[in-house]
């Protein structure tokens, strides 16, 4: 047990448990790591859709994340939803007084109804503070947008176009998530130190994509615990791509849960259930 990779959750929750704090729980114990969480919104949500958000006071979350570091090794952080700039910059202070090996962000600013849901100075504290910290970002094509304040692209060409301006916003590794391209694939686009490459996939033919974005980002904070310190480029890039994999996995096997009258969750249990 003195092994077991530790993770944390930075996130707002969902009481549906397919996404948010409870889903990247279920993504990082499934993946074999201890996790932790700290909350960052009480979302009143569920399977069809986010009818309220309540932000939890900067104060509270800092005590959470001030609790929990000064105890318990955490060895990867997963980001998702940050409300606005005061919230952004009491995570990165812990995050910086505590520094993990490893800090993936979910820019979780847009709902799959197509919703805003941080408002402008939210965004750009995301972008101004919390990107540069992370090691990881995964936007969908519509956050990615969000974040530009530019339309959302339409092609891989212009997924490809976008792509240097999100790697000039400080982050290492840039997953542009491509599942709002039309289309039978659904690729993903990975920019690294060392160059850019194509994920691809085929598009799973399932309503149950709630969560599909927590699930990918805990995912892959969950892989690179695993990983050891001096873990090579080509470590990190197989980590992110084992993640996708077992996303596709995740979503193929959702069929066999019938949760909620809207978009149902991934099957994060799946290799165990």
């Amino acid at each position: 047990m003195s092994s077991l990779p530790h993770t944390l959750t930075i996130a707002g929750s969902d009481p549906s448990g397919g996404a948010g704090l409870q889903g990247d729980l279920k993504t990082l114990s499934a993946l074999g790591t201890y996790a932790t969480n700290v909350i960052t919104a009480v979302i009143a949500q569920n399977t069809r859709g986010v009818a309220a958000v309540h932000p939890v006071p900067a104060p509270v979350i800092a005590e959470q994340l001030d609790n929990l570091l000064e105890d318990v090794r955490i060895d990867a952080v997963k980001i998702g939803m940050v409300a606005d700039r005061e919230v952004a910059e009491t995570i990165a202070a812990a995050l910086r007084r505590h520094r993990p090996r490893w800090i993936v962000l979910d820019p979780v600013m847009v709902a799959k109804s197509g919703d805003i849901l941080v408002d402008a100075a939210g965004i750009a504290a995301v972008r101004d503070v919390l990107v540069p910290l992370a090691d990881v970002i995964t936007p969908n094509l519509p956050e990615a947008a969000v974040l530009l304040d530019t339309q959302a692209p339409r092609t891989p060409d212009a997924m490809e176009a976008m792509l240097p301006a999100l790697q000039a916003l400080k982050a290492p590794y840039v997953l542009l998530k491509g599942g709002h391209l039309s289309g039978e694939s659904c690729p993903d686009l990975l920019a690294t130190p060392a160059g850019s490459a194509w994920l691809p996939a085929p598009r799973i033919a399932t309503d149950n994509l709630h969560g599909t974005g927590c699930a990918l980002s805990s995912a892959i904070a969950a892989h690179l615990a695993h990983l050891p310190p001096d873990a090579s480029g080509e470590a990190i890039d197989e980590a992110i791509g084992e993640a996708k994999r077992w996303l596709h996995a995740a979503l193929e096997a959702s069929r066999r849960l019938a949760v909620g009258h809207g978009r149902g969750p991934v099957h994060h249990f799946h290799a165990w259930w």
